[in-house]
């Protein structure tokens, strides 16, 4: 198994936190999160497999990912799961397939279980536009997307972190495409479940059309969990934890709270 590349916020002493990048980030982005928001917790957030200073070779599944996640919390210990959108899935797949690590699951805007032609969108643009001619056009695309809302200070890590040369004097993101392409395919699967009471919270960004939370997700969700889950709805794009970090790190609080 490939040791996957680790950042760590906060005292060693506090309660743990595992944070799950999204699709084509990397554990960075977490920094303004736990330093800022959530500073009393231990914060470990992975490069996840394909992505930033991980390991990129396949295979690249869920089952391989969870098996990645998995040994950081066999050392560490369980822990609240906080994944925001594809990190969500991995999340969810985690607290499924090995639920005695985790006491509690933050589903950020996650994407699972989706539409096949919108992942064969996704997938295809990924294959085809995988670098930029400079820095400037990057920065132009995430301001177009979902960053638009944002610190612009955010985003000037974020370039400073992820981006880096592709040859040619073009800049790309620092991950795998073919990795990406796969994923968005695994992202079509079924969509799993998280076990019986265990304590969760959903949060859907209404902001995103056509949304990442399935309704077929969030009623199983509903019919799973009952009690169990709590819903919010913010009034965001889909960066939910550096659009509301301040919010996220409550919600995370408050499972805290009920361990």
């Amino acid at each position: 198994m490939p040791q996957s590349h680790v950042y760590n916020w906060g005292p060693d002493d506090g309660p743990v936190v595992l944070a799950l990048h999204g699709l084509t980030g990397h554990g960075k982005r977490w920094a303004n999160f736990a330093s800022e928001h959530l500073p009393e917790a231990q914060v470990i957030a992975p490069d996840l497999r394909g992505h930033g200073r991980s390991p990129w070779q396949p295979p690249w599944t869920f089952e391989h990912l969870v098996d990645d996640v998995a040994a950081l919390l066999d050392a560490a210990g369980p822990a609240i799961v906080v994944g925001h959108s594809f990190g969500g899935a991995v999340a969810t797949h985690l607290a499924a397939r090995r639920p005695e690590l985790v006491t509690g699951l933050v589903l950020l805007d996650p994407a699972i279980g989706l539409d096949p032609d919108l992942a064969l969108a996704n997938a295809g643009a990924a294959a085809a536009y995988s670098d930029y001619t400079d820095a400037a056009e990057a920065r132009s695309e995430k301001l177009h997307e979902a960053w638009g809302e944002l610190d612009p200070a955010l985003l000037d890590a974020e370039l400073a972190e992820h981006l880096v040369p592709a040859g040619d004097g073009r800049v790309e993101w620092r991950l795998s495409t073919p990795a990406m392409v796969t994923y968005w395919s695994e992202l079509t699967r079924d969509f799993v479940l998280p076990p019986s009471g265990l304590p969760t919270v959903l949060v859907q960004a209404m902001r995103v059309q056509p949304p990442y939370v399935t309704a077929a997700f969030r009623s199983a969700l509903v019919d799973r969990l009952g009690a169990a889950l709590t819903v919010h709805e913010f009034d965001c794009d889909h960066m939910v934890p550096l659009a509301r970090g301040a919010d996220v790190a409550d919600i995370v609080r408050t499972l805290l709270r009920t361990e």
